[in-house]
């Protein structure tokens, strides 16, 4: 099972890297079903991978000058504050027992991880429809307010479930700041990286982390991302995204299932 984990990596890297992301949701099923951990340090595992990765791939736009800086930092900052929220305050004081009463159980691992797979539909359904852009809002002025709660959310779901929610991150930017679509992109992708990485640092305290592990993970990741990046210079990832999307789709469903109504009978 830990070979298919490995192999899992370069998928990972391969799909943020061929698709512009996605593949974040593919990590902490990765780390808790093939290589047996639990929900909290597969969640903080996942950010480092995350962060890592994405900032391999956006450094190409960073070398470009397609990330808004200052963009970044209005949605960045309020989203730092959702992750330290969720990372330090959230998940520790989480009872063992979400519910437990009228025949239902439903652990803290449970939830995080049903959570995570709701997550993986939302995701999974952005995939497999049409490849729409957002449109642009027609307000006078760009809402900063909006953003800014916008930023919170990602940052409070980027905490609680370790995933970097760019498929938020981009429309939001585009609607309400009016951002053209390749520097929402570039500027989400450098987003994602601060928050999963801050995510990180802020569970070093909580988590036991087997640094071989986990550095040999990420390097496949990237290598993944790599040649992700190479061949969507070749090939057109919509016409691939909708397969990704029904097999995240899937994963998703089966670890509701799992979680569920299969736990007990394990």
């Amino acid at each position: 099972m830990e070979v298919l984990g490995y192999i899992f990596a370069i998928v990972i890297g391969f799909v943020l890297g061929f698709l512009g992301g996605g593949g974040s949701v593919l990590s902490v099923p990765v780390f808790v079903y093939l290589f047996g951990m639990d929900a909290m340090t597969a969640t903080s595992l996942s950010l480092f991978v995350v962060g890592v990765t994405s900032t391999v791939g956006s450094v190409k736009f960073l070398r470009q000058g397609l990330v808004d800086f200052k963009t970044a930092l209005m949605f960045g900052g309020p989203s730092v504050l959702g992750i330290l929220f969720s990372r330090r305050l959230v998940l520790p004081h989480l009872p063992e027992y979400i519910i437990n009463r009228w025949g239902i159980t439903l652990t803290k691992e449970m939830f995080i991880l049903v959570l995570f797979a709701v997550l993986m539909l939302i995701s999974a359904v952005k995939m497999i429809g049409k490849d729409q852009r957002p449109r642009v809002s027609k307000w006078d002025r760009p809402n900063y307010t909006i953003l800014a709660s916008q930023g919170i959310l990602v940052g409070i779901l980027t905490g609680l479930i370790g995933a970097g929610g760019g498929f938020l991150i981009v429309p939001a930017l585009v609607m309400l700041l009016g951002v053209g679509m390749k520097n929402a992109v570039a500027t989400s992708l450098f987003i994602i990286a601060i928050n999963s990485l801050i995510g990180f640092g802020s569970s070093l305290d909580k988590v036991t982390v087997d640094w071989f592990f986990l550095l040999s993970f990420s390097a496949l990741s990237v290598v993944g991302i790599l040649l992700g990046v190479g061949l969507s210079k070749k090939v057109e990832g919509r016409k691939l995204k909708p397969v990704f999307g029904w097999f995240i789709l899937i994963l998703g469903v089966w670890i509701i299932f799992s979680e569920l109504f299969l736990r007990h009978v394990r």
